[in-house]
């Protein structure tokens, strides 16, 4: 059986690491939702550039960074072909 000090710093610290994980939680949603509104951004765009997409394409877009979803969205204002905006 632990002492009332010790409940209350056991109590205290799980309450911190709780808020911590929430707060980590939440970054997490805001970063992931970015992510997949940038992706469907950029492949609608595609799709209006260039037609239906290749299911590798949209993979391709589905699974990238954040980063390289801005790289690739600036390059569809120039790109001539569908390969312009994936090169590396």
């Amino acid at each position: 059986m632990m002492s009332q000090f010790a409940q209350e710093v056991f109590s205290k610290g799980e309450a911190r690491g709780e808020a911590r994980g929430r707060q980590e939680g939440r970054q997490e949603g805001r970063q992931e939702g970015r992510q997949e509104e940038a992706a469907a951004i950029l492949l609608r765009l595609m799709s209006r550039r260039f037609g239906p997409l290749p299911e590798e394409a949209v993979l391709k877009v589905n699974t990238a960074e954040i980063h390289r979803l801005e790289i690739w969205s600036d390059r569809i204002l120039d790109a001539k072909t569908m390969e312009e905006i994936f090169a590396e």
